[in-house]
């Protein structure tokens, strides 16, 4: 059906998850299932009480995905599939995810869960470093108001680009610096207020907008698209999981 894996791409995925069979209590539902369960939950934006019945129990899927965030199986695919990157460019930008208000009340509050307060409601930011295909290589979560270079410097940190291009919101010396002590060029603008401008290369830094075409892409996921999940590990795995479809696809179109 659309949208659900492939015999290819699930011959990548099956190895990661774990096989019960031998070990006493109910088997385990099918992996591959369950996979492509919280696949329609991610491109549907639905609760997970209407996943269709061809799929068996919502609860079922639901602890499954649970369990798997969890024990960091979504980290690790995405860790290993974004392996052998494009490393001539890499990109850093984040974009803004609206907070549904079911997405509230989880316990240690909005700061402790990455969501933040501003005019336009409750919001959590995504915060990626994109190789230069414009694919993810590594993210953050912060609450929505906070600002892009915050969390920047974990993210450029031994870095094996070549060049790394950003907007005018990434115009800070610490972040400039820890770029260019890797041997990294360093492509962005400068901002206004500095008072000596930085030369960059302009042709370089039109290919940034291939991030922003990735955000663009990430967000048919309506589950991403619009944060659901009270818990941020829940709402990063529900990312990664988006992460990781759009890198099978990418790895079956160029084999």
């Amino acid at each position: 059906m659309r949208n659900e894996l492939t015999n290819n791409q699930w011959n990548r995925l099956e190895s990661f998850f774990p096989d019960r069979t031998g070990e006493r209590g109910r088997p385990a539902k099918n992996n591959r299932m369950i996979i492509n369960a919280i696949l329609w939950i991610l491109r549907t934006g639905a609760p997970w009480r209407d996943l269709p019945h061809r799929y068996g129990s919502w609860k079922t899927v639901y602890t499954r995905f649970s369990r798997w965030s969890k024990s960091g199986v979504w980290n690790e695919i995405f860790t290993h599939i974004s392996k052998n990157s494009n490393c001539e460019y890499n990109m850093i930008d984040s974009t803004v995810i609206k907070v549904h208000q079911h997405a509230s009340g989880a316990r240690g509050g909005h700061v402790f869960q990455a969501i933040g307060r501003s005019s336009g409601g409750l919001t959590t930011k995504i915060h990626l470093l994109a190789d230069g295909n414009g694919l993810p290589l590594r993210i953050d979560f912060t609450e929505g108001k906070t600002h892009d270079s915050v969390p920047a410097i974990d993210l450029l940190k031994n870095l094996i680009a070549k060049c790394l291009l950003a907007d005018k919101a990434y115009d800070f010396y610490k972040i400039v610096d820890v770029i260019e002590s890797q041997g990294i060029e360093c492509v962005i603008p400068s901002r206004k207020t500095n008072l000596i401008k930085r030369n960059y290369d302009k042709d370089k830094y039109k290919k940034r907008n291939i991030i922003e075409r990735f955000f663009s892409k990430i967000k048919h996921f309506r589950r991403i698209a619009t944060r659901y999940e009270k818990l941020v590990n829940n709402y990063k795995s529900v990312v990664l999981i988006g992460f990781i479809m759009v890198w099978i696809r990418f790895k079956d179109i160029i084999k």
